[in-house]
This record gives C-alpha cells, structure tokens and sequence, in this order.
C-alpha cells in the first residue's frame, strides 16, 4: 500500500487496468461521506467511453426485509446488504462477454435500489465499483476484493465528512437533529469499521489534494 495524490498517475494507472486482456475492475473504498461517488465519476469522466460506474449502494436491501430482519435503524452497515448478490455482479462482470450486464443503481432520494439501472457493456474494459466495505476481511466480504483488481482507499477530513453527511440527510428528508444523531449513532460506526481495512488497499489517496477533481 502506497499513497498517491497525482490526478495523472491516478488515470494512467486506471487505464493499464482497461488494457489488460480481460475487463479490468477497480474498487474505490472509503467511509460515509468521503467522497466516494464524486471521486468514481470524475475517474470515469477521464476515462471516456471504456469504463462505467456500478456503486455497492445497489445492492442495499429493501427497508421491508431490513424491518422484518430488525436492521432498519442499522440501514448502510454491512450486513444490511445483499453481499453475495455483489459478488456474483463482479464474477459475471470480469467474465467479459459480448452481451450486456445490467447492474442496479441506488436511488438516495427514493432509498430504494433500482434494478437493471446501469447497463454494463462488452465496450466498457473498465468497471468502477465504489462502497463503503470492499476492503472488509471478514468471511462474508472477502470474496468482493477478491474479484477487485485493484482497491484505492479515499480519506478526508472528519470533520468535512460528518458534516457532508448531516447534509446529505438533510437534503433526503431528516431533520437536522435526527440526521446528526443517524451520523452519529449509524454513519460513524461504520466509518470507524471501515478505517480498520485501509491497509488492505493499493492506494490511499486523499481527496483534500484533489479539490478541483473533486469539485467536478
């Protein structure tokens, strides 16, 4: 593991991946409100035509099956996902193939995971996952860095992450008070899990040495 802030080397290495003789995949890693997406599409954007965007988020249980497994207040930590269905995504996805893959896509204003969302196709040599826990070592998520390539880890200062969050929840519909308790008592928790795997990553890259990228 390394660090590297340098938005050129970022995309040339990205690119080696696409050209390698089978699609390539490359899982960026980070905790809540990092920056995570942001950091995804700007890459993607450099990248062109060759790679596509399919986040972990799509793959966010329903809140009736999180309610009926009592993880509802939980919603984001990681076994409120549907880990084995991401994994076989990223086995078919590194199969290649002719014909088109279609992932599921995350929608943050309905918090519903929509199906068959994002088309994933023979031209794209380049698949971008982003998701909180690609670098969990844990029995139920190894199998996702395994079909990773490589796996960067995004940093940013806490404090400007907590406070992306409480906006962001803001902006989905909470209270303020109701949103900063959620960052608190769900968010953080998840973030301080998710510190705990960064040196199984190949990079760590801090987002704060890359504001205009960042910034789109």
């Amino acid at each position: 593991m390394r660090h590297t802030a340098h938005v050129d080397e970022l995309v040339e290495r990205a690119r080696r991946l696409a050209a390698g003789p089978r699609r390539g995949i490359l899982g960026v890693c980070g905790p809540p409100g990092v920056g995570k997406s942001t950091f995804a599409r700007a890459l993607v954007d450099r990248l062109g035509a060759d790679a596509v965007v399919v986040p972990m988020d799509g793959f966010h249980l329903h809140d009736d099956v999180l309610a009926a497994l009592g993880r509802l207040q939980r919603k984001g930590a990681p076994d409120t996902f549907d880990v084995d269905g991401f994994r076989a995504l990223l086995e078919r996805l590194r199969e290649g193939g002719d014909r088109p893959v279609y992932a599921p896509a995350f929608d943050r204003e309905l918090e519903v995971s929509l199906a068959g969302a994002i088309p994933v196709l023979a031209e794209h040599r380049l698949v971008v996952t982003e998701g909180n826990y690609l670098l969990l070592d844990t029995p139920e998520w190894r199998g996702v860095r395994a079909c990773l390539d490589e796996c960067w880890f995004l940093t940013a200062d806490d404090e400007v992450r907590r406070r992306r969050l409480v906006d962001r929840h803001v902006r989905h519909g909470r209270p303020w008070e109701a949103a900063q308790a959620w960052v608190e008592a769900t968010d953080e928790p998840n973030a301080r899990l998710v510190g705990k795997h960064r040196v199984r990553a190949d990079l760590v890259i801090d987002q704060a040495d890359l504001p205009a990228w960042m910034a789109g």
